[in-house]
């Protein structure tokens, strides 16, 4: 028991509840024999000014718990220092012994936990000196308008809220506010008390200002170069590799230099997508090293849209898995239109063509200026939303000269207008992976179809012998639900997934890629504990852009 109250999760939770405590101390009234003895010891100014200490340094302790619950070392040292002088503030606010007993226990369960905080301090970050210098005056006066508020006794009669929130906001940097006190002494503690709270505010932007300013960074050119390397020798072994080139992306590579992890960190979640790159007898270097770096930043180790052979290699790793759904892949040596099971893709195709519908396939390296021009502009009217979604699957530029063996159809109507357009990425030397997918809504019903097919009628030419379409959620629940003999809990997650199917995409993506009948290939997440999924789940939201910041937040990032 003791040994699990010393781990960075229950620290972290018993640091947010006597951080809790305190504030809720520091604004209840105190009992007035005790302000008094203290008074006859210290300034009368004291208590006011340890109240409001208390206010900051609870503060404080709830916004500590968070890194503490990654094993941050700073974090932890901080908080052992706040400790210290909250136990000392809670006696000079009014002996309020009761609270010092218990933030004093806080500290040595603290100094007896110190070997499980060693993770090093995140990196810095504009959004994170932006937070403390836009937040942290927010919250600070509104601390401080708490404070004037639930003690007015001492304030001039028909004093607003308003004058109390004016006067908490210029009282940070010391400047006399609006609200008239009865007596001087009133007015003193209350400046005394608003300059502490700025203080603390002062002191928070210098600490994320001196954060250090290593850590991940986006793909350099000679990383990319490496990387480029790597998918030459082994970009065959899974469709999903060649998106490890995303500009976004961080890269760690083992120390043999043969295999690698691409991944990007997403709030406190290091996350990985598709299988390491490079040497399969290489990966456990890559994934040992990537575990190690996410360890020692107190990250949450996480892979999305890993293939049967990669989670393989996680799981060695120690990592569980957890099948996500699957991706369907077309043998075109094994696709045909014949048979019963085809008829409507062969309709949507006939029907495309007597509508005069044309499917051209391009590498981007032969594409001219003024035909990748108008692709760009066209793709950016059809897509779906104000943000380009994706990351685990998709490359997120389009026609870019760097990504001269992608492929381009092209769907043109008879007027030489484009209408659709998919965009392919390559898998290894004789495969694709499919990237983007957009059609003028406008157009002839059936028109992905009559693009595919082509694809695949190209496909010799090409020299392609298999390319990958969408990735399908859950599929075997979708495949297996419906079936005679299927047990009541598939049953009624079948039901539940066709429920959330009226909202999002899920059952509609399985039928549209069960149509061409391929072959399934299951991918999965591999995490540490399942209690990590809940941050898991939002790290990859955020990563795919389902969930977004307001526009004018990406504008101020997209700065740094």
């Amino acid at each position: 028991m003791w040994a699990a109250l010393k781990s960075p999760p229950w620290i972290a939770r018993i640091v947010a509840a006597t951080g809790a405590m305190t504030i809720l101390s520091a604004l209840l009234p105190a009992l007035h024999g005790r302000v008094d003895m203290v008074k006859t010891l210290l300034p009368d100014f004291a208590p006011a000014a340890a109240t409001t200490g208390a206010l900051a340094t609870g503060t404080l302790l709830l916004v500590l718990s968070r890194p503490l619950r990654r094993g941050k070392f700073r974090a932890w040292l901080l908080t052992a220092v706040l400790s210290a002088l909250t136990v000392v503030l809670h006696l000079v606010k009014g002996l309020d012994v009761e609270e010092a007993v218990v933030t004093t226990a806080m500290f040595v369960l603290l100094v007896s936990a110190r070997p499980n905080f060693t993770a090093r301090p995140d990196h810095r970050s504009l959004s994170r000196v932006l937070a403390v210098l836009l937040g942290g005056p927010v919250l600070a006066t509104t601390l401080g308008w708490l404070w004037l508020a639930l003690d007015a006794d001492g304030q001039a009669p028909g004093t607003t809220q308003l004058d109390r929130v004016r006067h908490a906001f210029v009282g940070l940097v010391g400047i006399t506010g609006p609200v008239q006190f009865v007596h001087p002494s009133d007015a003193d503690h209350a400046a005394i008390a608003l300059l502490t709270l700025g203080a603390t505010v002062a002191g928070l932007l210098v600490l994320a200002l001196t954060m250090p300013a290593g850590g991940p960074h986006p793909l350099t050119p000679e990383e990319d170069q490496q990387v480029r390397a790597l998918l030459g020798c082994w970009g065959q072994v899974d469709s999903l590799s060649y998106f490890a080139t995303r500009s976004d992306r961080s890269v760690i590579f083992s120390k043999s230099g043969k295999a690698a992890v691409t991944y990007r960190v997403v709030g406190s979640v290091s996350l990985a997508a598709g299988d390491p790159v490079g040497d399969p007898e290489a990966w456990a270097g890559a994934i040992d090293a990537w575990l190690c770096e996410a360890k020692s930043f107190g990250w949450v180790p996480a892979a999305l849209g890993v293939g049967e052979v990669g989670a393989t290699a996680f799981h060695r790793a120690g990592l569980d898995a957890l099948e996500l759904g699957d991706e369907a892949i077309v043998q075109v040596s094994d696709f045909s239109l014949e048979g019963r099971s085809m008829r409507g893709v062969r309709q949507a195709v006939s029907r495309c063509e007597r509508a005069g519908l044309v499917v051209t396939c391009h590498r981007v390296r032969d594409l001219d200026e003024a035909m990748r021009s108008e692709i760009r502009v066209r793709a950016e009217e059809w897509r779906d939303g104000e943000v380009e979604r994706g990351f685990s699957m998709a490359l997120g530029r389009f026609v870019d000269p760097v990504d001269s063996d992608s492929l381009v159809v092209l769907c043109r109507d008879g007027d030489g207008v484009l209408r659709g357009l998919l965009n392919f990425v390559p898998w290894g030397p004789d495969g694709l992976s499919l990237d983007l997918m957009r059609r003028d809504r406008a157009a002839e019903n059936g028109i992905v179809e009559h693009m595919v097919v082509g694809l695949w009628r190209a496909c010799p030419e090409l020299g392609v012998r298999r390319f990958s379409l969408n990735f399908a959620v859950f599929r075997s629940v979708f495949a297996r639900g419906d079936r005679l003999g299927a047990g009541p809990v598939l049953r009624l997650w079948r039901s539940l997934l066709l429920t959330a199917s009226r909202f999002w995409q899920i059952e509609s993506l399985y039928r549209a890629n069960a149509k061409y009948r391929p072959s399934w290939e299951p991918r999965f997440l591999c995490f540490a504990r399942p209690g990590d999924l809940p941050r898991i789940g939002t790290a990859a939201l955020r990563a795919e852009a389902f969930l977004v910041a307001p526009a004018w937040v990406q504008r101020v990032l997209a700065r740094r």
